[in-house]
């Protein structure tokens, strides 16, 4: 079952938050420590058919009540003649307050600091106050933090356990928690609405992790959650297991220690991890052998437990020379489109040294450029290949461009890398931000380049990492549908936060799934707004178009062009007849 906690400020509110939050779940907690008003607990909690559990925790416990603790008291017995299905206490205040008519109770243990230490003097202490259900709640910002908690609600016991995780983990001790048949797991009802920071919303839960479909059968794939990708990356994973009709889950990971948590992976029968860009190198230290070739360069992006140990490989350096060799052609069957081609990558990251090799396997030339000289200069000289400082990158002729990295860094320095590198005929590749877009691949384009679609090199990388983890193929199409789904969560969340701000840049993302050309003219939406050429197929501009795909009622506001950088910047406003008017800037 799910737990959404809702923490309403308003009385009149209260209700509001009960009804949206009972259509999603199993139970909802009502915590009435933020409320600014005194409520009749009674008639804020009929006329619901759901069980409902009621709480009010002191700061101490993480709550937010600032009244006296006898008037905290008074209100929970208050809460208790109500007659709702669970009462949470914690024991002191448990000891206080007898048990009274169908009301269960669940005794809550605290640490805001620490794990608990002693599980099994809590659970005595529990027994003594007449418990139904014993609550845990302590920080969980590593997979080793969270273990403790995990072992409590999994382990078979008189009094069931429930746990609260507190942190990056939090969200992996509920996946785990349902597989292990903890009675209910804890979510927000939506953003913005956080128990605690970090804590998941049952929209996560439903449309990235399908938790209802975990149980206690299934199979976890494990990926490290320190990027933005990880949830389209598990979105996608999940959405193709449930096509294949197989019993597995992708698991979001933030460990510290790999000697630790290796023991744990084997418990939990972990039979592979993803790595998000920033983890390549970490994670390759768990495997002590390779899959292929480049993995000895000391990077990996999925490493999957054999019966010799855990085993390596690299599979984003072939999906991206794949997009690459596809965009400049094959001339006869058996060439090598990067053979003699001169291409240059911007970046020292490890992107860019798999890059590197994987395009001198294919016997192209290579040269290496970022904001760190120094850096360059030695991954170039290991890979050997040709360094190009900084100061001479925009004389370099290149054929190939490929951008592991947005921006020049160099320590605090940062250095945008500036479109007058673009020239037409070129072929650009951006690998910085996969699968989204960035202002870089909208200027390539603009000046006549060859931009390899991040959308492709995404989808062809998604479908080679479903070939290594299930053995069965999955076609590019049912991934980029997957892809365009998955582009869309929290998208409405993001239009009301800055529509502004967001709206061009969801538009040039999602579109380039499912269009390659172009047009220029008039907006045939509203505004009738002239702008330049673009590879959209739709003739109507960001807000128009935004308007009439998403059914939102948007305010008719132009957007800064077509990319950060563009040439085309537009401001607009309404005209006597509500019709918008753009005006040069």
């Amino acid at each position: 079952m799910i737990c959404i906690s809702i923490t309403p400020e308003s009385r009149q509110l209260a209700k509001v938050d009960l009804y949206n939050a009972a259509n999603q779940c199993d139970i909802v907690e009502v915590s009435l420590d933020r409320l600014l008003k005194e409520p009749d607990v009674k008639a804020m909690l009929e006329g619901f058919e759901k069980p409902i559990l009621v709480s009010c925790r002191n700061k101490n416990e993480g709550g937010h009540f600032e009244g006296t603790e006898d008037q905290r008291m008074a209100l929970l017995r208050q809460a208790i003649l109500a007659g709702p299905a669970y009462i949470e206490m914690d024991p002191v205040t448990a000891q206080k307050i007898p048990r009274f008519g169908k009301t269960q109770r669940v005794i809550s243990f605290v640490s805001l600091a620490r794990p608990f230490l002693n599980i099994e003097e809590a659970f005595d202490e529990a027994t003594r106050c007449h418990a139904d259900v014993v609550k845990f709640t302590w920080p969980t910002e590593t997979l080793e933090a969270a273990w403790p908690l995990l072992a409590s609600v999994s382990r078979k016991r008189l009094i069931p356990s429930v746990g609260l995780g507190l942190g990056r983990s939090g969200l992996t001790f509920s996946l785990l928690s349902r597989k292990y048949g903890s009675p209910w797991v804890y979510a927000a009802l939506e953003k913005g609405m956080e128990a605690f920071p970090g804590q998941p919303t049952v929209g996560e839960l439903d449309d990235v992790y399908r938790w209802r479909g975990v149980d206690s059968k299934t199979r976890f794939i494990g990926i490290t959650s320190a990027d933005p990708s990880e949830k389209i990356v598990s979105k996608i994973l999940n959405t193709v297991f449930d096509k294949l009709g197989l019993n597995m889950r992708c698991l979001p990971l933030d460990f510290r220690s790999l000697q630790q948590v290796s023991k744990m992976f084997d418990v939990l029968k972990i039979p592979a991890i993803i790595a998000t860009p920033s983890m390549y190198r970490r994670i390759r230290e768990l495997a002590s052998n390779d899959g292929d070739s480049l993995t000895a360069l000391g990077m990996a992006d999925l490493v999957i437990k054999q019966s010799h140990g855990w085993e390596a490989y690299n599979l984003i350096w072939k999906a991206s020379l794949r997009a690459l060799e596809e965009k400049i052609g094959h001339q006869t069957p058996g060439d090598r489109p990067l053979n003699r081609k001169n291409t240059l990558i911007i970046g020292a990251d490890d992107m860019a040294v798999s890059i590197a090799s994987g395009i001198k396997q294919r016997s192209g030339s290579v040269s290496l450029t970022s904001g760190d000289d120094t850096e360059s200069q030695k991954i170039a000289q290991a890979a050997e290949i040709r360094f190009v400082p900084q100061a001479s990158m925009y004389d370099t002729l290149s054929d190939v461009i490929v951008i592991t990295s947005p921006n020049l860094n160099h320590g605090s320095r940062i250095t945008p890398i500036n479109p007058s590198i673009f020239r037409k005929g070129m072929t650009v590749m951006d690998l910085s931000n996969l699968p989204f877009e960035s202002p870089l691949i909208e200027e390539a384009r603009l000046r006549g380049c060859k931009v390899i679609e991040p959308t492709d090199v995404f989808t062809t990388y998604i479908s080679t990492m479903c070939k290594s983890l299930t053995g069965q193929q999955i076609s590019n199409e049912t991934i980029a549908e997957a892809l365009s789904k998955s582009l869309w969560i929290g998208l409405k969340e993001d239009l009301d936060d800055d529509i502004d701000a967001r709206a061009a840049w969801i538009r040039w993302v999602l579109v380039g799934l499912f269009s390659r050309s172009t047009f220029a003219g008039r907006c045939s939406g509203k505004c009738r707004v002239s702008r330049p050429a673009t590879r959209v197929e739709s003739r109507d501009c960001d807000a128009c178009w935004l308007r009439r795909i998403g059914g939102w009622s948007l305010p008719v506001t132009h957007l800064s062009g077509i990319g950060v950088g563009s040439r085309a910047t537009r401001s607009a406003s309404r005209d006597r007849h509500g019709h918008c008017r753009a005006r040069p800037r």
